[in-house]
């Protein structure tokens, strides 16, 4: 027999929807009967008269590092490593048609050193904002922390409906108080099925789903895994996987469940367009470029920051 060969739909710049360590078993805690009992796991499609929402409200952010920083106190010899951070969130609505609202961005200077002071140039200034950690990933993950804050702030902020559907670009961590709410994750880091369930993912056509599941990580969410229209016969291909808070009931699950079959596929981006196709959908695509955009110039920024610190 013929070795089977595909080439992954995304631009390698990016990496892969599917990621080294996705084959690895995972370690989480599975309720495999939260819908469907394991034996009778099959792909789910669409049922007729299921709840659709009449909006749906797309929220992501984008950071950028615009500067390391070293920040040395007066008689010590060794500097203290700082980040100068950008970020921004936003929404998309989509009711009919499309639209980029409640934009928010906010900069910082992200450092253990307690002497750090606010860095002021004339383009933009960083406040500092004090970590526990003074390693990079420390840093980072500050960023990371407060961006997301801003993602939860443009949320709620534009939240008018009672008949909505929020969708937040990646895991729902901290997030699983909002109601109507489905985390959506473009990237797989982990095998969380069984094998012979993961043969039921690798079945899927568009719009079609698998029954919901229940993992218990250092968290708990329930969770599905859904396909979006792809050409592309590469392993995983067009598969992204969405959850929701475990707090629903069963009956709550599957309505989200069965909105995110409808809602999700037609926005799918394509491989012309998108290099992250299709699982980064086209108004999460047009929203990043708007956020981005709204940081500044990052070469002009990196510039007026280095005259900054001749000065000082």
């Amino acid at each position: 027999m013929t070795i089977r060969v595909a080439v992954d739909p995304w631009d390698p710049s990016y990496g892969s929807a599917l990621s080294e360590s996705a084959l690895d078993d995972s370690t989480a805690t599975l309720t495999l009967d939260l819908e469907t009992p394991p034996e009778s796991w099959a792909p789910v499609s669409v049922a007729s008269g299921v709840w659709r929402p009449a909006e749906v409200l797309i929220v992501d952010g984008v950071r950028r590092i615009d500067a390391r920083v070293w920040f040395t106190p007066p008689g010590e010899p060794v500097p203290v490593m700082g980040i100068a951070a950008s970020y921004a969130a936003g929404v998309v609505r989509i009711d009919g048609r499309a639209r980029v609202e409640a934009i928010s961005q906010s900069r910082g200077v992200y450092t253990s050193c307690p002497q750090a002071e606010d860095l002021v140039s004339p383009l933009a200034t960083y406040p500092v904002r004090h970590t526990a950690g003074g390693e990079y990933d420390d840093l980072i993950l500050a960023v990371q922390g407060h961006m997301r804050d801003l993602e939860l702030q443009a949320a709620l902020s534009t939240r008018t409906s009672e008949d909505d559907l929020l969708v937040v670009d990646g895991p729902l961590r901290g997030r699983t108080t909002i109601p109507r709410t489905i985390g959506y994750i473009k990237t797989h880091q982990a095998a969380y099925l069984p094998v012979e369930l993961n043969a039921v993912v690798a079945a899927l056509a568009p719009g079609e789903r698998t029954p919901a599941f229940s993992i218990g990580t250092t968290w708990s969410r329930h969770t599905w895994y859904l396909k979006l229209p792809v050409a592309s016969a590469s392993p995983w291909a067009g598969i992204v996987r969405c959850e929701v808070s475990d707090s629903l009931t069963r009956a709550e699950v599957v309505a989200l469940a069965d909105a995110s079959t409808q809602v999700l596929p037609p926005l799918a981006s394509q491989a012309h367009k998108d290099p992250r196709a299709p699982q980064n959908l086209i108004p999460i695509g047009g929203l990043e470029k708007t956020l981005r955009h709204r940081l500044g110039d990052a070469v002009k920024l990196h510039r007026c920051l280095s005259q900054y610190a001749a000065t000082t």
